[in-house]
């Protein structure tokens, strides 16, 4: 992906949170994760593409600790800040930029990742480093957009994905050696397209064992 075409993240960092829209699909996202994935006091957790960790701090107190990695310093910078300010001791931030070759350290028992998929290029790839990321009997809970047409956000800059076929998605982490892999409707988000026509785009829930 050339450099222009990639969102700027850290432009909209500030008032990303401010968007109910975006607060109500990570809180939703969060409740699937733990109905699915059954959080613990015992696990080590990492939320990829974490943002501003709306879905990080949703975890947080469930956990023994979760680190929210992400490509953008912005991002990272507001989880940060709200970290310092709740006064958390068991919350770890993480650059990562895979397009530049960053990996994230460590190994967890639950890899967690909500709306990041679409936004990188080589779907096989990630899902082979979350695979590698994971502790023996670990679990990914990934969550994101259903097929469509291009017309979720509006603006596609950064967006590499029109969304997934989730029979795809389970091949490929079956292919990546997941098991007892299965996926569920975590969300349903109501938005108003070009042309002021309202659609639903369903948010899926895509789990697999290692």
């Amino acid at each position: 992906m050339k450099e222009e075409e990639r969102r700027d993240f850290n432009k909209e960092a500030a008032k990303w949170d401010a968007n109910p829209g975006r607060v109500k699909l990570a809180n939703e996202v969060a409740d699937a994760i733990i109905r699915e994935a059954a959080p613990s006091p015992g696990m080590d957790v990492l939320d990829f593409g974490c943002g501003t960790g709306l879905v990080t701090l949703r975890i947080q107190p469930l956990v023994g600790s979760i680190t929210g990695a992400d490509s953008s310093p912005g991002m990272l910078a507001v989880l940060e800040s709200k970290v310092k300010a709740q006064g958390l001791t068991n919350v770890r931030t993480q650059l990562v930029d895979l397009e530049k070759g960053g990996r994230v350290e460590r190994k967890f028992l639950l890899v967690i990742s909500s709306m990041t998929l679409h936004h990188v290029k080589d779907t096989a790839d990630l899902f082979k480093q979350w695979h590698g990321l994971l502790l023996p009997g670990g679990l990914l809970a990934a969550a994101d957009l259903d097929t469509e047409d291009g017309s979720f956000h509006g603006n596609n800059t950064g967006v590499l994905h029109s969304g997934f076929d989730r029979e795809h998605l389970k091949r490929l982490l079956r292919e990546t050696g997941f098991s007892d892999v299965r996926d569920v409707t975590a969300a349903t988000v109501m938005r108003e397209v070009e042309g002021g026509e309202k659609r639903e785009f369903p948010v899926f829930l895509i789990i697999g064992k290692k």
